[in-house]
């Protein structure tokens, strides 16, 4: 007999109608938001495949504005989402593209904060609201958001990711998965690292300290 969670059942806490086009929206642009790490005054989202096709009906595009404003998948603002860009000042485009994309429910969501700086982030929507980040700044990653997910971008050099570990380790903190992306030998690379149990900002703090090689550190 297959199990199944009550989650599975009765699915996310959301604003409707959808959970893959609007649930998983959010999250996709919220994850987004935090790995930008600012505040965020412009955003342009690229939706693909079934995004594009019925983004407007189900009201994907919103959900992305929410999410990148900071809000959750069962805020009762995501409808009125344009309008909170526009009162925060913070300028959105969106484009509904029809070039083929791996998944149908992909997003491309570029964000530039308050300092000028630029994040590029793309991810699919799955289905039942969950969600998956498959590029940040061109490379490709893999995390699905499902575990509490610590995220660095680092010098590809020996050592950092024992350093890392071996921090966590003395912190009690248990890693659920773990990989690491890199661009080429010797390039940027990324560690995402998904634990068991929150990494919070005196832990994040502690990781920086102690381990050379870091240039960001976030969690989502």
């Amino acid at each position: 007999m297959e199990d199944f969670s009550v989650f599975d059942i009765i699915g996310p806490r959301m604003t409707g109608p959808s959970s893959s086009h609007t649930a998983g929206a959010v999250r996709l642009a919220h994850i987004a938001r935090h790995i930008a790490g600012q505040d965020v005054a412009e955003a342009a989202f690229t939706l693909y495949g079934s995004f594009a096709e019925t983004g407007k009906g189900h009201g994907t595009d919103k959900a992305l504005v929410a999410g990148v404003l900071g809000m959750e998948p069962d805020d009762a603002r995501i409808k009125e989402a344009y309008a909170v860009a526009r009162e925060k000042g913070v300028i959105v485009t969106v484009d509904f593209s029809d070039e083929p994309a791996k998944h149908p429910n992909t997003a491309r969501i570029v964000i530039t904060g308050t300092n000028g700086q630029v994040t590029e982030v793309v991810g699919e929507s799955v289905g039942g609201g969950n969600i998956r980040i498959s590029e940040i700044n061109g490379l490709e990653v893999e995390f699905s958001g499902e575990y509490p997910t610590l995220i660095i971008q680092q010098n590809d050099q020996p050592g950092v990711i024992a350093e890392v570990s071996h921090v966590l380790a003395q912190l009690n903190v248990n890693i659920a998965f773990m990989r690491v992306f890199r661009h080429g030998k010797g390039e940027d690379a990324y560690m995402t690292i998904e634990t068991d149990q929150l990494v919070t900002p005196e832990m994040q703090a502690m990781i920086r300290r102690l381990c050379g090689g870091i240039n960001k550190l976030f969690a989502v």
